[in-house]
């Protein structure tokens, strides 16, 4: 009996020790983009919160839909625009991180079946002090890019 009271005791305590970070965020209007037909991989976007007093960091993220979860960001290379992983996702305390397209988002990579519009894929945040946090993401489509501006053609 007394080996059972120290197994729930360490429980109680690796739980506490666990939440840490991931206590002071909240998450918000996380989606996932649906992918085309076929497309190996889509990215995963969220507004994350740090409503905490200590500046914190995402290192990873992980999902069950995707063999590989990458934390990525959107960088100018010479005229060209190109996706390239990031180690962390720094959030400042009081501050937010916006992870949206064409800048930081989740990516995954080698998705393991065709998704539907309307499913929801969990996506777990892992942050520095070793806490994590689940996300439930649905998956969405993508809205039409917006049509340019009429051209001003008086002379």
């Amino acid at each position: 009996m007394k080996q059972l009271s120290l197994l729930a005791a360490s429980l109680m305590f690796s739980a506490g020790v666990l939440a840490g970070a991931a206590d002071n965020v909240s998450v918000q209007d996380p989606y996932v983009r649906l992918a085309p037909p076929n497309a190996p991989a889509t990215g995963a976007f969220m507004v994350i919160k740090n409503n905490g007093d200590k500046d914190i960091k995402v290192l990873k993220a992980d999902n069950p839909a995707s063999k590989v979860t990458e934390l990525h960001t959107h960088i100018n290379d010479g005229g060209v625009m190109k996706m390239r992983p990031v180690p962390s996702i720094d959030i400042k305390a009081k501050e937010e991180a916006v992870l949206k397209p064409g800048s930081l988002h989740v990516m995954m990579i080698g998705l393991k079946a065709p998704m539907k519009e309307g499913d929801v894929v969990p996506i777990t945040l892992s942050f520095d002090d070793g806490s994590t946090k689940q996300v439930d993401a649905k998956v969405v489509r993508p809205m039409a890019a917006p049509m340019p501006a009429a051209m001003d053609h008086k002379h």
